[in-house]
């Protein structure tokens, strides 16, 4: 015999609505101990009837799971609400993208781009800004030529002086080279002398007197 499928729907009758609920709270009860017997679960069911009587079952404790219950709402609340750091870290990135994208326009509008959505007037303030810019560039690049130009200078005359100091000391060595070389030169001509004066190697000099006529081929 096959069992009918009951429809879903509000009993009219209140006695058989009575024991319909007592039957099913209590499978209900049942299973509900069944899940946390089998699979360790902790769980807690609160039913209150038509007539506003209350019936609940939890595995540990009704008060304990609805504290559980409320702690892990808060924690989810939490975790869907940004911290401070990170609203005013979000907040800092708008800021500073919204910096970028304006810096960038201007830059761009700078460089010539851009300009149609412009009206008279804040072209002439681009105009003025990129005349002060360039009066900047300008003044800039004549300051560094001088600084260029004066190191250049100051370059040049320190190669200068160290020339001058070269030029000096091959100047005196120039001359110590000709003093040396001149004292040389006499050393040798006083030996030369010495030389020819001295007898020839082998003969003795004689240096005695011999008495007689000067001319004895005239006797």
């Amino acid at each position: 015999m096959t069992r009918r499928k009951i429809q879903i729907k509000k009993i009219e009758s209140t006695t058989a609505r009575q024991v319909t609920f007592s039957k099913r709270r209590r499978g209900l009860f049942k299973k509900a101990l069944e899940l946390s017997t089998l699979c360790d679960s902790e769980l807690a069911l609160i039913v209150f009837s038509s007539t506003g009587k209350l019936f609940d079952y939890a595995s540990s404790s009704v008060l304990q799971v609805i504290e559980r219950q409320n702690l892990q709402s808060n924690t989810l609340d939490k975790m869907d609400q940004p911290s401070l750091e990170l609203q005013l870290e979000n907040s800092t990135y708008t800021l500073l993208s919204n910096d970028i994208m304006e810096k960038t326009r201007e830059l761009r509008q700078m460089k010539g781009e851009e300009l149609q959505g412009l009206n008279i007037e804040e072209l002439q303030k681009l105009e003025q800004l990129l005349q002060d810019g360039l009066r900047c560039v300008v003044n800039a690049k004549d300051k560094r030529f001088v600084e260029d130009i004066s190191s250049l200078e100051r370059k040049g005359a320190e190669l200068m002086e160290d020339n001058q100091i070269l030029k000096r000391q091959v100047e005196n060595q120039s001359n110590n080279i000709t003093h040396v070389i001149e004292q040389g030169q006499s050393s040798e001509s006083l030996t030369n002398i010495c030389s020819s004066a001295d007898p020839p190697q082998g003969q003795d000099s004689d240096t005695s007197l011999k008495l007689g006529l000067p001319f004895p081929n005239w006797l």
